[in-house]
């Protein structure tokens, strides 16, 4: 059966892979941009596959309005697919509060602003699949990555526990953790820390470096990326978080090893910070 799929930032990246790839599927895309112009040229080349919605995540107006915009035509949502993000680098401390302020508002509070407005209808369908477009960063961080560590850590306590809110009411939630892909993140699409810091020369500045080298040369492929979204949503038992690329298996696996020695580590120390039961 044909499936709806509401995905937001489908203007670069994996978001526009996956968009074109699901209507390549026959299944029917409803995408968001947040320029006019980007929404006329979308809705031109595209009758009949899909349609595209002006929507800024930022803006509570926006989205409560780009949602509404489109309830009329396409009262049913198949698939959420949380995609809009930036990225950000820089040491924690390199860091303003105005950045940090702009990378919480888009890849923490721009997918709670969309799920308030997504969510009443599928919960009065009883159905549907959330995607959180999470990274290996929501699991391991890396210094001069702290900032966008900690929004998509925050996407990921907040999806694993409305994972289980929802589960009861046939609607399932992924985490796609995604490694090092080839699309803009590290190229025009990355923010930086304003402030530099001198002593972070060979931490985060080091990490800054070796980011930008390998724009245009990561592992990950968004097209393939894109079917195995895609088959997530196909499978009958879809997994709470799946992780995509080499990089990704290999930095979870570390961090996996990591709490895993400090809880082997402290076990006794933990064990005996209880009251004692006579």
């Amino acid at each position: 059966m044909k499936k709806t799929w509401f995905i937001t930032g489908i203007s670069s990246g994996v978001g526009k892979v996956l968009a074109e790839t699901v209507m390549e599927t026959g299944d029917f895309v409803i995408g968001t941009f947040r320029k006019e112009k980007q929404v006329e040229n979308f809705n031109a080349l595209n009758k009949g596959k899909g349609i595209a919605v002006l929507m800024d995540v930022q803006d509570q107006e926006s989205v409560t309005n780009g949602v509404k915009n489109i309830l009329g035509n396409y009262p049913k949502i198949d698939v959420l697919v949380n995609n809009a993000g930036i990225g950000f680098i820089g040491a924690v401390e390199e860091a303003s509060i105005d950045e940090v302020s702009k990378i919480m508002d888009v890849n923490l509070l721009g997918t709670l602003r969309v799920l308030k407005a997504i969510l009443p209808i599928m919960r009065a369908q009883r159905s549907g699949h959330i995607i959180q477009m999470s990274s290996h960063a929501g699991v391991k961080s890396f210094a001069g990555f702290g900032i966008y560590n900690a929004s998509k850590f925050a996407l990921e306590g907040y999806s694993e526990a409305m994972a289980d809110e929802l589960r009861p009411l046939g609607i399932n939630v992924t985490l796609v953790e995604l490694g090092p892909f080839r699309t803009k993140f590290a190229g025009s699409s990355l923010h930086e820390a304003t402030q530099q810091i001198d002593d972070y020369t060979d931490t985060a500045s080091k990490f800054r470096t070796i980011l930008k080298e390998r724009d245009g040369t990561q592992e990950g492929d968004p097209y393939k990326a894109s079917l195995a979204i895609i088959d997530q949503i196909n499978t009958e038992n879809p997994s709470l978080r799946l992780p995509l690329g080499k990089m990704a298996l290999k930095t979870i696996g570390m961090k996996l090893d990591s709490v895993r020695n400090d809880l082997e580590l402290h076990k006794e120390t933990a064990e005996n910070a209880i009251y004692q039961t006579e």
